[in-house]
């Protein structure tokens, strides 16, 4: 028994709900950073603030994922239920987020808005993989590049538009402009409506039929059943990696206090380092103590052993992603002072540049949607892994080139960089996880798209803990070399791509 082909509108239809979770990601993506400034916060505070986004994906994807696998609704099936949970929570919170009345609020929203838009959006990725035969696998990914790129191009310029039909684009201080609230209330409609188009014009394979379909397919995952010998193993392996990694990240974090180092740094030594190290840890004395027919233990071993294809890429998305979240946190602070020129938020100037940002943003965004289709013919042509080379270093240019602009009234601030950067967009958001959807099993497809999240979420908390300190200490106060360092990031990301053993060549 193999998957059917499936034709382009229902392609369309499985897709169609990324319109409205990217346009929740691209509000959050371009606003966010004006809203915290807004609110008071200072431009070195600014990654410490974005922790919250990463972080719960982190959190969030791998165990959505890791149950997603195992749910089955009679009239919802699979990854639907969580299309649908995640769509009200997520509109919900991008009605409450521009309301927000102080920065720790603020916040707090940020928190809780990018783990309901993560609950919607992780089930996506596993979507196409669980109803696409592999040889449509790029395709449609392609096509969630597509509405991506539609969903982020219209709201990322919503606040220009509104401003142009009179909507109050500045406010007094501590205020979020009208122009910034009511595109956040647009975005949230959009979003709920465009996931239920999904969920009710889609359809998904039973469990009996998944399992029929990894009875037949061949792709390079193998699992053996492992016996408790292994696991009592496995368990002392993961209690002694795991204290040495608890050990460096106590140490580390010691002494950040000890040297009065800036405070971000923590994220990385007691939030990623420490709680890793304790996570394995734990993880090895259940396997010690035989008690390993749990999903937490299921969940790191399953990390432990992902496939060879998996962990090649996880390179590349680490460089990709630090690259793409320098971009999101700095942009808005570097064009407005490096550009404009002026660093209050209450000025005219100010809000102009923020503004300008917006449309830079739908630029990428809408260029995207327009190479998601060509990526696949080139890909044909030549390679997956050469066309996403190519498509990087356009992006690591297209960023490094911000720095060489300083009038702000000239077009190529909103075209030239961005043409760059939606090419390398429309491809971080296909091709990687077209090459891996064909070496995973059905049975954990969900699960392992989750976990492939860890090397989109890790850079973006390593960027929220170096960059505010490379910034302060190296550049001056200056974030407009966050976004050189991000492209110098996106080219080396684009060179690890060629030493991916991809399963199609051509």
């Amino acid at each position: 028994m193999k998957k059917r082909t499936l034709g382009f509108w229902e392609i369309w239809n499985m897709s169609f709900g990324f319109l409205g979770i990217q346009m929740g990601f691209a509000l959050q993506n371009a606003n966010v950073s004006r809203i915290f400034q807004t609110l008071g916060a200072e431009i070195e505070d600014i990654p410490i603030l974005w922790v919250a986004a990463p972080l719960t994906g982190l959190i969030v994807q791998p165990i959505v994922g890791y149950f997603s696998d195992r749910t089955w609704h009679p009239k919802l099936g699979r990854r639907r239920p969580y299309f649908l949970i995640g769509a009200i929570l997520a509109s919900t919170a991008l009605f409450i987020m521009p309301n927000s009345p102080v920065l720790w609020f603020a916040a707090g929203m940020l928190w809780i808005m990018d783990a309901s838009i993560n609950v919607s959006m992780e089930p996506f990725r596993a979507f196409v993989g669980d109803n696409l035969p592999d040889h449509q696998a790029t395709k449609g990914f392609a096509m969630q590049s597509f509405f991506i790129g539609i969903g982020a191009y219209v709201a990322s310029k919503l606040p220009n538009i509104l401003t142009y039909y009179g909507v109050a684009n500045t406010a007094p201080e501590g205020i979020i402009p009208d122009s910034v609230k009511y595109s956040f209330y647009i975005g949230g409609a959009v979003f709920l409506i465009a996931v239920l188009w999904t969920v009710v014009k889609s359809k998904e394979y039973s469990p009996e039929e998944i399992e029929a379909f990894e009875d037949v397919e061949s792709n390079n995952y193998k699992e053996e059943e492992k016996s408790q010998a292994w696991f009592i193993s496995n368990g002392k392996t993961h209690v002694r990696n795991g204290t040495i990694v608890l050990i460096v990240g106590l140490a580390s974090t010691y002494l950040i206090y000890k040297y009065q180092l800036k405070k971000d740094l923590y994220v990385l030594t007691l939030g990623l380092l420490s709680l890793g190290g304790l996570a394995l840890v734990i993880s090895g004395l259940m396997q010690k103590s035989r008690n390993f027919k749990n999903g937490f233990v299921t969940i790191m071993n399953d990390f432990q052993n992902m496939p060879k294809v998996m962990k090649q890429l996880a390179w590349v998305q680490f460089f990709s992603w630090f690259a793409l979240f320098s971009m999101w946190i700095y942009m808005t602070p570097a064009v407005t002072e490096h550009i404009y020129n002026s660093v209050d938020t209450t000025s005219v100037a100010y809000n102009d540049g923020a503004n300008r940002v917006n449309n830079m943003f739908a630029n990428y965004n809408i260029i995207a949607a327009a190479v998601a289709f060509l990526l696949p013919l080139m890909a044909k042509r030549t390679s997956r892994k050469f066309t996403h080379f190519l498509a990087l270093v356009f992006g690591g240019l297209g960023l490094m080139s911000i720095y060489f602009i300083s009038d702000p009234t000239t077009v190529n601030l909103e075209w030239l960089p961005m043409m760059g950067v939606g090419v390398a967009w429309a491809s971080i958001l296909s091709i990687p996880y077209a090459m891996l959807a064909g070496v995973l099993p059905s049975s954990k497809m969900g699960y392992y798209m989750g976990v492939f999240n860890f090397f989109i979420v890790i850079p973006q908390l390593v960027a929220a803990s170096i960059l505010g300190f490379l910034v302060s200490k190296f550049f001056n106060n200056q974030p407009v070399y966050a976004l050189f360092v991000g492209g110098i990031s996106m080219i080396f990301a684009g060179l690890l791509t060629l030493r991916v053993k991809d399963k199609i060549t051509k």
